[in-house]
């Protein structure tokens, strides 16, 4: 059973670990930190197309591939660039120590745009994989 789901496992782990990571204040935890200038762009980016291309393989998981591949793609997209800007508000309106910042959300939708684009070519190559099964 679990091997059937693997995506949807995977997808829905990442998610909890989107939003937990997004969400917790680290201050207190006492987590060192390694200073690099806007690294944290580059980690939202990531989170963001990780995020998108395991949501299109769980659809393609739940659907056995028979929901349209560009549905798919633009349903995924909207959803992560949706569930970022809660996230950035969430980050805002909580009493956690954590800013909301714009530029996060802007990174958060460019891993999401960029996993969709990679998810399409992954299924659109005639070597790719198949959408259907």
């Amino acid at each position: 059973m679990l091997k059937k789901r693997k995506f949807t496992i995977a997808f829905l782990g990442w998610m909890v670990f989107i939003t937990f990571s997004c969400l917790y204040s680290f201050n207190e935890a006492g987590v060192s930190t390694l200073v690099i200038p806007h690294a944290d762009k580059l980690v939202h980016f990531t989170f963001y197309l990780v995020a998108t291309v395991l949501a299109i393989l769980f659809v393609r998981e739940m659907t056995n591939g028979h929901f349209p591949l560009v549905k798919t793609l633009w349903i995924t997209l909207i959803g992560a660039i949706i569930y970022g800007i809660i996230i950035e508000v969430l980050q805002y309106a909580l009493p956690v120590d954590r800013d909301a910042d714009v530029f996060d959300a802007l990174a958060n939708s460019a891993g999401a745009i960029m996993g969709s684009i990679l998810a399409k070519s992954i299924f659109s190559n005639k070597r790719g994989l198949k959408w259907s099964n």
